[in-house]
């Protein structure tokens, strides 16, 4: 039987939990900032830390996959069954800048237990996260009594997460081959709350461009030329102000093409979530919600595309007046992606909403960068309901279903290995990822631990059951 006894799992936990915590605190006091290059040689040796921990944990394959800038961490442990499922658990083993005088209560990279709380940079992001599948697959082990897990797991740690991943794709691409497997478990993520335990199922994607709008060679005078001559900046207020209709839709053709819409019962579990508006404006520090009519708040944020003005500038800028025509203008655009969408095609779409809405008389370039594909595992795929058993055992409650508003590498896992992407976190949003005091909650960490030890022995039996 592939079921991890819970006692014999929990009765592990608590006897290496001193051990665990003292390892993620040696892990934590390395300052793997991806984003500063001064930290170059701590990232690497994060990096070779997680690998000699691997090892040690029982993994017979580890290597530090080097990149153009910051090295990734591979394991594999096969199982003994050849027929098992392979999965690849995602991570990331850099963090955000951090220093005393940003606000921190501690220093950030000297980790310190408080009140029940791991403060320090990497904690939840992604440190913690990543370290409790050792804890979790040797109590899988100890509590079944196998040598090897229940399935083929793969763990993939990468090291430029927090500066976007810039050579993910290509990484993954190059290693394809030694990647691949049947379903990927994200563990860069968290839950709804402390007592309402949630499995994420979806990313939405990402495109972004800027509109380059020019009319005269210089800036002239807008009492010798004003309305005789076509203005940039005013071009670029038109652009923005034609960009959404009056029930706030994207306006460009096409857009909506092959979105997948949300079925009755996802809304349903969507409702069910303790979602408050009012404290929500609050965190989002505004007055009031808007967006697509006919969707909640919820729904707009997670299973709606979205076209989002991130900037527009062009004229003068300095105190008092100056009466010109500028000579350019530029909107910067982000649209936000579901489930459904293409990125080259929406990138097609909105170059030629922007050819048909930009005059006669104003030049004009559209520079897109590289985008994000959405990612939406379906809730009755076998993996994701075995993620949802198995935190569900950890937690003692069922748990509720989210996605998430922003994007991530995990599009490109999906995309390229072919593999359904799992969202296995325990952070919450306490935790401030980014933020001064970063923190994670030892009690629910440890969840993650135990969530982790369930987990395989479930993939196992329900993914043959399902096949």
């Amino acid at each position: 039987m592939s079921q991890t006894p819970d006692s014999a799992v929990r009765t592990y936990i608590e006897q290496h939990c001193s051990a665990f915590l003292d390892d993620l605190a040696e892990w934590l006091r390395i300052p793997s900032v991806s984003a500063q290059p001064d930290h170059a040689p701590d990232v690497q040796r994060s990096a070779d830390w997680l690998a000699a921990k691997l090892l040690e944990t029982g993994f017979p394959t580890v290597e530090v996959w080097p990149t153009p800038g910051a090295p990734a961490v591979f394991a594999h442990w096969p199982a003994e069954d050849p027929h098992a499922p392979t999965v690849l658990v995602y991570g990331h083993h850099d963090v955000q800048p951090a220093a005393r005088e940003d606000g921190w209560d501690s220093e950030p990279f000297a980790p310190e237990v408080r009140d029940g709380r791991l403060y320090a940079r990497g904690a939840a992001d992604d440190k913690g996260q990543v370290f409790f599948h050792t804890l979790g697959v040797r109590a899988h082990l100890a509590a079944t009594g196998r040598t090897a897990p229940a399935v083929h797991l793969k763990l993939l740690i990468e090291g430029e997460e927090e500066s976007g991943s810039p050579h993910f794709r290509a990484l993954v691409e190059s290693r394809a081959d030694r990647l691949a497997a049947d379903a990927v478990v994200v563990s860069d993520t968290g839950m709804w709350s402390e007592d309402t335990p949630t499995v994420c199922t979806g990313m939405r994607g990402l495109a972004e461009c800027e509109i380059r709008l020019y009319g005269p060679d210089q800036d002239i005078h807008s009492g010798s030329f004003g309305g005789a001559v076509p203005n940039p900046a005013t071009a670029a207020a038109r652009l923005v102000a034609a960009l959404h209709d009056e029930h706030a839709r994207v306006a460009v053709p096409g857009f909506y093409d092959g979105v997948v819409e949300l079925t009755d019962r996802e809304r349903e579990l969507f409702a069910e979530l303790p979602f408050d508006e009012a404290r929500w404006l609050r965190t989002a520090k505004s007055y009031a919600a808007h967006g697509e009519a006919g969707h909640t708040t919820l729904e707009r944020v997670w299973a709606r595309p979205t076209a989002e003005v991130n900037g527009i500038g062009g004229g003068y800028q300095g105190p008092g007046s100056k009466t010109i025509i500028p000579a350019s203008a530029m909107v910067k655009l982000s649209f936000r992606l579901v489930a459904g969408q293409d990125p080259d095609h929406i990138e097609k779409a909105v170059r030629a909403w922007v050819d048909e809405q930009v005059p006669d008389g104003i030049r004009h370039e559209t520079v897109f960068a590289a985008a994000t594909r959405p990612c939406l595992t379906p809730l009755d795929h076998p993996a994701l309901r075995s993620v949802a058993r198995a935190m569900g055992r950890a937690f003692g409650t069922p748990v509720l279903f989210t996605r998430e508003g922003g994007s991530g590498p995990a599009a490109d896992l999906q995309e390229v290995l072919g593999a359904p992407v799992l969202f296995l976190g325990i952070s919450v949003p306490s935790d401030g990822w980014h933020a001064p005091n970063e923190k994670v909650e030892l009690d629910l960490l440890f969840k993650g631990v135990e969530t982790s030890a369930y987990l395989w022995g479930d993939l196992a039996e329900h993914w043959r059951e399902a096949s």
